[in-house]
């Protein structure tokens, strides 16, 4: 009887898979409500050659983003040292790679090898075809196959998902929302009080300079957000890969049992599937679920 108790608890995998997608969604149509709310509070606020400005700043910060996207997989790479791995002295890699892009139906991704005794992995590229897997020495030591095959397959559910797409137009709104809130608080120190009575609504000021203050915060919250559910969502898009659970739940308690977290770029943290910062804080400003709550939610699949 608790066995048949415990199977009636399954929960299947594409249930899981949609529903962490559908919130991802929800939660970038929130930034962009706040990105809209700042703007038009800003344009009431200010005379239009300011806002104009604000609207330059934004495509400064589009294009920027832009090109960090367009070469997102060269400038991962160098930041961590990664070289690319050789097919006959990293067979086992390759196999579990291969093995991963058959079950996916995507094609096969460039396969890397960085420096690291922890275990650790990232995807990186525009799409698909361009497409690149990295792994950590310490996941070519330290797991079995099925294990590393789990790592892989999460990875290959980020490339099959857009994931890195999907962060990059968050990342693109939520930097456009930081320097709207910039610029706002520090024109407000060049403006004297007879220009803002002439110039703005007082109502529509206190709003924006609230709203100014808190946007940053909301919508970051909201992106790390949005990167927690991306990776539940990749968790059940490797158990999809694999119909094996146990590998990648091993893997992760393996994880669990490093004593010290994988020390990277801040600028490509949120790539990696472990935490780089071994939950120091509490869940909300982090990246990653707590590997606590991913075991659980691959338990119940």
């Amino acid at each position: 009887m608790p066995n048949k108790k415990k199977e009636d608890k399954k929960i299947d995998f594409r249930d899981q898979i949609a529903k962490n997608k559908r919130k991802s969604v929800f939660l970038l149509i929130i930034v962009f409500i706040v990105f809209i709310a700042l703007g038009y509070v800003i344009s009431l606020a200010f005379a239009l050659d300011v806002f104009a400005l604000l609207i330059l700043a934004t495509f400064i910060s589009i294009f920027y983003v832009w090109i960090t996207y367009a070469f997102c997989d060269k400038i991962a790479l160098a930041s961590v040292g990664a070289k690319e791995a050789d097919k006959e002295d990293h067979r086992a890699l390759y196999d579990a790679v291969e093995n991963m892009s058959i079950a996916s139906q995507l094609p096969m991704p460039k396969v890397y090898i960085m420096p690291g005794e922890q275990i650790n992995a990232f995807a990186t590229g525009k799409d698909p075809r361009s497409s690149v897997i990295c792994v950590t020495e310490g996941c070519l030591q330290k797991l079995n196959k099925p294990e590393l095959e789990g790592v892989i397959g999460h990875e290959m559910s980020h490339i099959a998902n857009y994931d890195i797409r999907f962060v990059t137009i968050t990342a693109v709104v939520v930097g456009a929302i930081s320097i709207f809130s910039q610029m706002f608080l520090r024109s407000m120190f060049y403006r004297s009080s007879d220009n803002d009575r002439g110039n703005g609504n007082a109502i529509f000021l206190v709003l924006a300079l609230v709203l100014a203050i808190l946007a940053p915060i909301i919508v970051k919250l909201v992106q790390l957000a949005i990167s927690r559910k991306r990776e539940y969502a990749a968790d059940a898009g490797s158990v999809e890969f694999t119909r094996y659970p146990i590998g990648l739940i091993n893997a992760l308690k393996k994880i669990r049992a490093e004593s010290e977290p994988m020390k990277v770029p801040d600028a490509v943290a949120t790539m990696f599937f472990a935490d780089t910062t071994k939950q120091r804080v509490v869940e909300i400003f982090q990246t990653h679920p707590a590997i606590e709550k991913r075991l659980e939610a691959l338990e119940a699949m």
